[in-house]
């Protein structure tokens, strides 16, 4: 199981450093106040640009380390994936922490950013082909 997670280090860097920056993130016990608190909805952003920026990192090591895309493989590790584990950073706030809320509207925050990563990622793999 090291191994494993070794081979993905060396070879997607930066996509471990955003999945564990997430996680670090979604479970930190709190947050300091910004001036940013009084925007209406800026959590929900938050999560938008946070699962959106991963997912799009992990679009682009993919792309730089393949020469032709494997579009089911996307599928699985850059969309649904991180839908999952979103799902399951939502319940462990709302069940495993006393001071963070699972949302529905995070999850779907979550979902938003990522689809438009896909849309990124699909867009960056069909007019920049690697030769």
């Amino acid at each position: 199981m090291i191994e494993i997670v070794r081979k993905y280090a060396r070879k997607y860097p930066l996509s471990v450093v955003c999945i564990a920056l997430v996680w670090v993130l979604s479970l930190m016990p709190f947050f300091p106040e910004t001036p940013l608190d009084n925007v209406p909805f800026v959590d929900k952003y938050t999560h938008f640009i946070m699962y959106g920026g991963m997912c799009t990192v992990i679009w682009w090591e993919y792309w730089r380390q393949h020469r032709r895309p494997d579009y089911k493989k996307l599928f699985l590790w850059a969309c649904l994936m991180p839908i999952v584990m979103s799902g399951i950073l939502e319940l462990l706030q709302e069940y495993a922490t006393t001071t963070r809320r699972g949302e529905w509207e995070d999850l779907a925050a979550n979902a938003t950013g990522m689809i438009l990563a896909a849309v990124i990622g699909i867009l960056l793999t069909t007019f920049f082909p690697r030769r």
